[in-house]
């Protein structure tokens, strides 16, 4: 898949999330074989853009390219000014938000809450196209709600608009992350429109990426939540779409090796306060699932400094063994 100059291989996109795809996750999904990985969303709010979180939302050195940074927003002209300060900032894409559910966000009339709006849709396109010279990217929703699903008429928007990539979450904004994902509405999206198309929507394995694309024509595949705790699903999907098969899986060792890198690279991106704090919710994804993960992901949340994080890990992890055998006794 091609966004303008930048071929975008394997086809296979970190979605933009909210405390979460933040530059430390971007460049280890990166690594770890995403073809793309897109920002947290940055305001167009003036007002905002002086804070800690905008600056840090706008620091990406060090970040493979190409830097696709998402901006939100409702007023054209604050979004055009936004998508120039990123770009000045380093973005080389920049998404346009008209996908998120949350209420924070639509209650300010931004994110998917802008799908009730078409022709307000059609001047922030504009206006965010006319504003920059790199591309411009989109994310929707199949529409505002059931009984008003109008994503085919957006994307023919974004497309008349020199919009030049569509990704599709598969829900309504009333569904938000509920319900059965419409592959069929991302299928009959990419077949009224030629700019691509990348197909989003509880993708949780490599071959259920495999399965949507085959289905919907898309393409590429986003993913965002099943990455949380579980960045290998890039490399997985990677290999997949390749080979036809997936043989690397990830070992015990590289688990352990990943969370220890990441940890350290929140600690180093945001400072050991803020960073201590972050690293707890990734900690919870990363053991999700593992033996005796939530009793460690518990006391883990109660330590406040790197060191006494990295040194449960270390235990964890050497402790492992031990565990398995004692779930396979009881």
């Amino acid at each position: 898949m091609k966004i303008g100059p930048y071929q975008i291989d394997p086809p296979v996109v970190l979605a933009p999330m909210a405390g979460v795809t933040d530059r430390p996750f971007r460049q280890l999904c990166r690594a770890l074989g995403a073809g793309l990985a897109v920002s947290e969303m940055v305001t167009s709010d003036h007002s905002l853009w002086h804070t800690r979180k905008s600056r840090l939302r706008m620091d990406h050195r060090n970040e493979p390219g190409p830097i696709s940074v998402q901006i939100a927003g409702s007023d054209p002209q604050q979004m055009a000014d936004a998508a120039r300060l990123n770009v000045d900032h380093g973005a080389q894409i920049i998404d346009i938000n008209m996908g998120c559910p949350a209420k924070k966000v639509c209650n300010r009339a931004a994110g998917s809450a802008l799908l009730q709006d078409e022709a307000l849709v059609a001047r922030i396109l504009d206006a965010v196209v006319a504003a920059v010279d790199v591309p411009v990217t989109l994310k929707i929703r199949t529409g505002w709600s059931i009984e008003h699903r109008n994503g085919v008429r957006i994307a023919q928007c974004a497309e008349a608009a020199g919009i030049q990539a569509l990704a599709v979450h598969g829900r309504t904004r009333a569904c938000r992350f509920k319900g059965p994902v419409e592959y069929d509405t991302i299928r009959a999206i990419k077949e009224q429109v030629a700019i691509p198309v990348i197909a989003n929507g509880d993708i949780q394995t490599a071959e259920q990426a495999q399965a949507v694309l085959n289905y919907t024509h898309a393409d590429a595949v986003m993913i965002g939540r099943a990455a949380q705790g579980n960045p290998w699903i890039f490399r997985e999907t990677a290999e997949l779409l390749r080979t036809g098969t997936v043989q690397t899986r990830v070992t015990t060792a590289e688990r352990k090796e990943t969370l220890l890198a990441h940890m350290q690279a929140l600690y180093d991106f945001y400072d050991e306060y803020l960073g201590v704090r972050i690293a707890r919710k990734h900690l919870g994804w990363y053991l999700h699932a593992q033996p005796q993960g939530e009793t460690v992901r518990q006391r883990f949340n109660t330590l406040n400094t790197a060191m006494d994080q990295l040194q449960l890990i270390h235990q964890y992890f050497d402790d492992l063994p031990d565990l398995q055998e004692q779930i396979i006794a009881a």
